[in-house]
């Protein structure tokens, strides 16, 4: 089984939220290449979308929610345009995804839910937009063995993935800059899980000056206009971004 084929059965487990950290900075970096999961991708986002939209804020009957789970696992999703061999992998998320949803009563699920796939499309949009950017970012002397990888679009924005990320002393958040000739400009805010993880997608300005670089530095809670602390993580621009 080549590449491809291994981290295609992975979309719906992307669109879902369900990846670990690693697998979704591995199947990010395959999404940045490939159209073929791109649009598996926008697809398996329509169905969940639309999924998460059409929960009720009721609590159905056990013989309602077996329906339901029943119908999402039966191919209803190959109406919507998804390819048969992705609707198979994507039957088993897609059917926990509407159990969770019908047994929570609904509105709470549904609205993570459709918050998790609003997040899988824009970074989608990012990776696949004909823009792109790779910036790999090494860890610094205030955290040797931290790293992280971002794709910035000018025209859609940056998906950043960090990895081994010290945790945050109380009163102090890690912000993202973009460092151009003249200032660094903040990009946004961003705190690591409890195993140093971080995910992030941002909106950025179309009219954002030519970064030269990514930094990430610590700062007091809220951020700052400009950077103050030291620096955590630091990548150079490919010399032909736009």
């Amino acid at each position: 089984m080549g590449e491809h084929d291994a981290l295609s059965d992975q979309a719906a487990s992307y669109v879902l939220g369900a990846l670990s950290p690693a697998e979704r900075d591995v199947f990010e970096l395959h999404l940045a290449q490939c159209s073929a999961c791109a649009a598996d991708v926008r697809g398996l986002s329509a169905v969940a979308d639309a999924m998460g939209g059409a929960v009720q804020p009721a609590e159905p009957s056990a013989a309602v929610r077996a329906r339901v789970v029943a119908a999402v696992g039966s191919g209803e999703p190959h109406r919507a345009g998804v390819p048969a061999r992705r609707v198979r992998s994507a039957a088993p998320w897609l059917a926990l995804a509407a159990s969770l949803a019908l047994a929570a009563g609904a509105v709470t699920y549904a609205i993570r839910l459709r918050g998790v796939v609003a997040e899988a499309q824009r970074a989608a949009a990012v990776l696949t937009a004909p823009d792109v950017a790779r910036v790999d970012l090494a860890g610094q002397p205030a955290a040797p063995g931290a790293s992280a990888r971002a794709f910035w679009s000018r025209s859609r924005g940056l998906v950043f993935n960090g990895s081994d990320v010290p945790a945050l002393p109380a009163g102090r958040v890690y912000q993202l800059w973009a460092v151009g000739p003249q200032a660094p400009t903040s990009v946004g805010l961003l705190r690591p899980d409890k195993d140093g993880g971080v995910h992030r997608v941002y909106d950025t300005p179309s009219d954002l000056p030519k970064p030269v670089a990514l930094a990430v530095t610590m700062e007091p809670e809220g951020g700052v206009p400009a950077p103050t602390g030291e620096k955590y993580l630091v990548g150079l621009m490919p010399a032909s971004t736009p």
